[in-house]
């Protein structure tokens, strides 16, 4: 039986104290590491805890349930997958921080695995996804600790919530069912929906822009029947270099509460080509606002519509 082990590492420009903190957090993870769509809680203790990840991998979306042991005083965080997807046998690893000086920080990722079968195509498969995960998330965590140090302003999350006289699952149906949003809303153009695993979708949008140009995105999304839908969006529009959101549906005695959550991660690079030379950091964040905002209304406004319908 072969059984791996690997190791990749990256140095930071932060205190490690400040970045082990951001890895314990996991629910910051879909905003800090490129291939996490989402992650919840199953069970949270003082030193550990049993979570659920979604990820993409090697072109495809995989879930994952883990344990973590969290150990503060060492800067150290172990993981060991409790239910793996196939081809991946059983998978664990450890997170440890190593200060180098009080405002840097050197972080190790090692992994150990091995493949259902002990079947070479599957362990070559999860080698080049580990690699290319630990790489990517490497990367991204240290852009997006040393970004949050130095400019918090272009991180920013906001919401908007829509009240609804129906039913939950009426209103999770009308978002769940984006395939039909090209002819249910007035600014997506053309869409394309697929759901090979129940609950698993990839969303592939034309929308309509106020200036009249199109823009094209993909999202991966989540579904909580009837509850809420996370997503997070990998083909972006110029000024975002990150966008995740939740559609979330509370039932209560007078109805439901929609409710949709973005949280944005500027693309400063490109403020000066799109908004013109003159263009802050705060008229980026307007406007990105303003589009996404008036976009969720719209989509909560049809699926107020819609539910209130089929009372």
């Amino acid at each position: 039986m072969t059984n791996r082990q690997v190791e990749h590492e990256i140095t930071v420009a932060a205190p490690a104290a400040a970045v082990y903190r951001l890895l314990a957090e996991v629910e910051n993870w879909p905003r800090i590491f490129p291939p996490t769509i989402h992650v919840e809680h199953l069970e949270r203790g003082a030193d550990d805890e049993r979570i659920r990840i979604w990820a993409t991998a090697n072109g495809g979306v995989k879930s994952w349930t883990s344990h973590r042991a969290l150990d503060p005083r060492t800067l150290r965080i172990a993981f060991r997958q409790e239910v793996s997807s196939p081809p991946v046998a059983a998978m664990g690893g450890t997170w440890i921080v190593e200060p180098l000086s009080d405002a840097a920080s050197r972080v190790r990722l090692l992994h150990d695995y091995r493949a259902v079968d002990d079947d070479p195509e599957g362990l070559a498969w999860i080698d080049e996804a580990v690699d290319r995960n630990s790489r990517s998330e490497l990367a991204a965590l240290k852009q997006n600790v040393e970004r949050a140090h130095a400019a918090e302003e272009i991180t920013f999350s906001f919401e908007d919530t829509v009240r609804v006289r129906g039913r939950a699952a009426d209103v999770y149906d009308f978002v769940n069912e984006a395939g039909q949003w090209a002819r249910r809303l007035p600014h997506v153009a053309s869409v394309r929906l697929e759901e090979e695993t129940p609950g698993l979708q990839v969303l592939e949008m034309d929308t309509l822009a106020q200036d009249g140009s199109t823009h094209t995105t993909k999202s991966y999304r989540v579904t909580f029947p009837h509850r809420g839908i996370a997503y997070k969006q990998v083909t972006l529009p110029a000024l975002m270099a990150l966008h995740t959101g939740y559609w979330t549906f509370a039932e209560d005695e007078q109805g439901v509460a929609a409710t949709s959550r973005h949280t944005v991660v500027l693309d400063t690079g490109n403020i000066a080509r799109v908004l013109g030379p003159q263009a802050s950091v705060a008229d980026a964040r307007g406007y990105v606002r303003r589009a996404l905002s008036t976009n969720s209304r719209i989509t909560l406004a049809h699926a107020k519509d819609y539910a209130e319908g089929r009372r």
